[in-house]
């Protein structure tokens, strides 16, 4: 009783009604919020204590005590769990003293000697000391937090598994050891386990829906909250509701809780904004042709056979593979690759040609080979047709890289077992039935109209041809068959960028030309901050050094020189980024020269003749001359 009257007056001082209190942490006076435990001041000043049974999204309980801490109770010191004690008034805490080590130390060594496998334990053990486990060893991967029980059920509100068994004998399992037909598929337990000892596939009765990236093209997974694509306007997250937890179930909500700008409002509706425009362009783009509407080339059958924009994506650097060459299914390097042409073009379903599949099938060749010179690709074609400006010489540079061109209409795609190589079935222009073997099988597919494109017609009136594309007028290819209305790019028919671009000029100036009385009328000039007179002033630089995705990252050290360029003399900051042109490290780069009240700005990335003027407006919209 004395001791818990020694205590009492100084938890009383929890109670106060100030919003903060001071408190000494590791010997230094600060200042912490009322209601704050010790593991979220640490946090808070970038002191590091390990936890394996806390997760900010359920109540805190202290049941690894991995966590614990020192602290000085007037006459005594006690070690508490950091993450459920909350501080007082003058509370004084050690987090690395001498009894908080050998502490840790022991509860590292219990837990790896039941779960000796287990990557976090054995970095922890590398970090205590610990050479060899002093006690019986298991071979468990659970270490029995029990976060995944409580966030199934005090979050999710399924309660799927549960502990199971007595005394020594205690784990976490589903009723009857098999996969739940309760189970919601959400991977919040596979998420929250420290381990990662939880695959959803062992938990859920059937498999678990994967949730794929749409801009990645089904080749990688996308978390419910994820931002569309790189550099994406606006460039923040959305929350897909379809497969959301909170919206399917009215539970969780964790992320509302979690989002420090409070941002997440799960009541915002879609809107629809009516405005009144002079002119409209229609340039919704256009639609890929599905392959799986040629079942002979076993697209989505057989993981190794892709069309062209997954290709696409996996050549790029900032794709799922980083720019690698590698094909879906084990993520091997392809010894050889196929490039089928004309899949949904200049057939029975669809008798147009869709203009760009020759070029960008010899485009991704090319790469190909300037990525991995050994890799030999073979294109299937039945005429190569390089009509532009230039595209016979691609053609012919192609040739000249070894690039081996067939011409045939391939018959069939057939795995093979075991090696989930393909082979292709083709006659040849002699007339003789061959076949092939592919590593890796590209689909050249072609391009359609957009899916909306019948709905956009009828709502703005204008006529749609057999194809399904927007109908223009002789010699105006721009204007729709209504005035005021005008298309642009794919949407009349199926053509390349550079020829997009320039349609979308002219569109443009259509339009301009029939709002010419209200030109001006509305333009808001953009006001630029007094520019800064630095003249006095000691340097003061800043570093942004780009990856820009493996293209520069692949070959160069980025962070290692962004380290090395910090050395140098007046350099205040310097970082790396993924994209320095993309619209959210522009705002970076002005909130950091705000902050650190840079003077002088030197950006490391692609061609100073495309990116120069970009980079000079965004200095000079902080308030900087555009030239320093």
């Amino acid at each position: 009783m004395r001791r818990l009257l020694q205590y009492l007056p100084l938890r009383c001082h929890q109670e106060s009604k100030r919003g903060y209190m001071k408190i000494k942490l590791n010997g230094q006076d600060i200042e912490a919020n009322q209601g704050q435990t010790i593991l979220q001041l640490a946090q808070e000043q970038g002191i590091k204590i390990p936890t394996l049974c806390y997760n900010s999204a359920l109540e805190a309980y202290g049941g690894c005590r991995l966590c614990v801490v020192e602290v000085n109770l007037g006459r005594r010191k006690k070690l508490v769990t950091s993450c459920n004690y909350e501080v007082w008034e003058g509370l004084e805490i050690e987090t690395d003293s001498e009894r908080v080590h050998k502490s840790r130390k022991l509860t590292v060594e219990l837990l790896l000697s039941r779960c000796p496998g287990v990557e976090i334990l054995q970095s922890l053990a590398r970090e205590y000391g610990i050479q060899t486990a002093r006690f019986a060893l298991e071979n468990d991967d659970c270490i029995l937090c029990g976060l995944c029980v409580r966030i199934c059920r005090e979050r999710m509100g399924v309660g799927v598994a549960d502990f199971v068994g007595r005394g020594a004998d205690i784990k976490v399992d589903t009723p009857y050891h098999r996969g739940s037909d309760v189970c919601i598929s959400c991977g919040a337990c596979e998420f929250v386990c420290p381990t990662n000892s939880i695959r959803l596939k062992t938990v859920y009765e059937r498999p678990p829906s994967e949730q794929l990236s749409e801009f990645e093209m089904g080749l990688k997974n996308r978390p419910t909250i994820y931002i569309p694509f790189p550099q994406a306007l606006p460039n923040v997250p959305v929350i897909d509701r379809t497969n959301c937890v909170h919206f399917n179930l009215d539970t969780c909500g964790i992320c509302q809780e979690a989002c420090p700008a409070d941002a997440i409002d799960y009541t915002q509706e879609d809107r629809i904004v009516e405005i009144e425009t002079g002119a409209v362009i229609l340039s919704p783009g256009f639609c890929l042709y599905d392959a799986v509407q040629k079942p002979e080339f076993g697209f989505t059958t057989f993981p190794n056979v892709v069309n062209s924009l997954q290709f696409e994506r996996i050549l790029s650097a900032s794709g799922p593979y980083l720019g690698k060459v590698v094909r879906p299914s084990d993520l091997s390097k392809p010894k050889r690759i196929a490039f089928i042409q004309c899949v949904g073009s200049r057939d029975s379903e669809n008798d147009f040609c869709s203009s760009v599949c020759c070029m960008y099938a010899i485009k991704e060749a090319i790469i190909t080979k300037e990525h991995e010179e050994d890799i030999i690709c073979d294109i299937f074609y039945m005429d190569i047709r390089a009509h532009g400006k230039g595209f016979d010489a691609y053609y012919e540079r192609a040739k000249g890289l070894g690039i081996e061109f067939s011409r045939c209409r391939p018959s069939k795609v057939e795995e093979i077992e075991g090696t989930k190589n393909l082979r292709i079935g083709y006659v040849d222009e002699s007339n003789q039935y061959n076949t092939k073997e592919f590593d890796l099988v590209v689909l050249s597919a072609g391009l359609q109209p957009p899916r909306e494109a019948e709905q956009l017609a009828a709502k703005f009136g204008i006529s749609l041809d057999g194809n399904g594309f927007a109908v223009t007028r002789p010699f105006d290819s721009v204007s729709s068959t209504r005035d005021g209305v005008y298309v642009s790019g794919p949407f009349s028919e199926p053509k390349d960028i550079p020829e997009t671009v320039m349609q979308a000029s002219s569109a443009a100036a259509r339009a301009m030309v029939q709002l010419a009385e209200a030109r001006g009328t509305e333009i808001v000039e953009h006001e630029l901050p007094p520019e800064r007179n630095i003249a006095g002033e000691p340097p003061r630089i800043g570093v942004f050094i780009c990856h820009c995705g493996r293209n520069i990252g692949g070959i160069v050290d980025v962070p290692g020189v962004a380290e090395y360029a910090k050395t140098l003399p007046h350099v205040v900051y310097s970082t790396d980024n993924l994209y320095t042109c993309s619209s959210d490290t522009q705002l970076s780069i002005k909130e950091r020269i705000e902050e650190y009240n840079l003077n002088r700005v030197v950006i490391a990335s692609c061609s100073p003749r495309t990116h120069e003027p970009l980079f000079q407006d965004t200095i000079r919209e902080a308030g900087l001359n555009p030239h320093l």
